[in-house]
């Protein structure tokens, strides 16, 4: 069975304040968005689980890598026979995307249809929870207004400007998460996500904000750059997604390459309509 996990970005990061378990009480907007990996499963031949991986360098063992993880999740519920897994990487790691979340969150859901396991999905968020923060929202796959830790999530009706397209570049830097949260200081937000969020999309640049930007901006510059040139690209907002290192535009009109020239050298970039 083949499936394709796509990417995600975040319209505003508020980091609100350190919980006593040591994580962070955030709210954000999670979005889909037409980035894929692509990942099968077949059941094996061999009698062995086996995980093959293509594209991008996945740099991890497979008892470490989160596809492999959410086989193994599956399998505290559920009678999964040994498979081979395909995973061909094209979303970037490192790059506040949840290319590795979707994979697993895929995964659960790929496994679940193959072998008819039945679950619902709250069942399905409720083990994906378990493998990491972002990876419940590709269960739903849809708009989320995420508070918590990010893993409470209700549906957000979001509505972006008929005709809208999307920028994605990823710069030659990778943000661990650690990094992204060193020098953060939680505060709680000058203006209310949902709020911001209700107004004309041209107002949302100064509003709606990602609290990792300042910190992540002052050790790579690169990103701060991005986000200019989409700006004087013609985006009505631009932001950096998630704790970086990527930086999406999003444009009221179809972009073409010759349009977002001036992004050579900056770093790889992918364009898609998204509305």
């Amino acid at each position: 069975m083949l499936t394709f996990p796509n990417a995600k970005i975040n319209l505003g990061l508020n980091v609100i304040s350190r919980r006593p378990d040591g994580y962070h009480n955030i709210e954000t907007v999670m979005m889909p968005v037409p980035s894929f990996d692509i990942l099968e499963v077949v059941e094996s031949r061999s009698g062995a689980d086996a995980l093959h991986c293509s594209g991008r360098p996945v740099n991890c063992p497979m008892e470490k890598n989160l596809v492999y993880k959410a086989l193994l999740k599956m399998r505290t519920r559920y009678e999964i026979p040994p498979v081979e897994i395909y995973l061909c990487k094209q979303t970037p790691d490192g790059a506040g995307l949840g290319g590795g979340s979707a994979d697993a969150a895929f995964m659960l859901r790929l496994l679940n249809d193959l072998f008819r396991c039945g679950a619902g999905k709250e069942i399905l968020a409720a083990m994906a929870a378990q493998l990491g923060a972002d990876c419940p929202f590709f269960i739903h796959n849809r708009p989320m207004f995420c508070s918590g830790t990010g893993t409470d999530m209700v549906p957000f009706d979001l509505r972006l400007p008929a005709g809208s397209w999307i920028v994605l570049v990823k710069p030659g830097v990778s943000v661990p998460t650690a990094e992204a949260y060193a020098g953060l200081t939680p505060t709680e937000p000058q203006h209310s996500l949902r709020e911001v969020l209700s107004l004309p999309a041209d107002r949302w640049q100064g509003l709606l904000v990602n609290d990792f930007e300042p910190t992540v901006i002052g050790r790579h510059p690169v990103i701060g750059q991005i986000k200019k040139a989409l700006l004087e690209a013609g985006a009505y907002y631009s932001s950096m997604s998630g704790s970086g290192s990527a930086v999406f535009g999003l444009f009221s009109h179809e972009v073409s390459p010759l349009d977002v020239k001036h992004l050579e050298g900056l770093g790889c970039y992918l364009i898609r309509k998204i509305s």
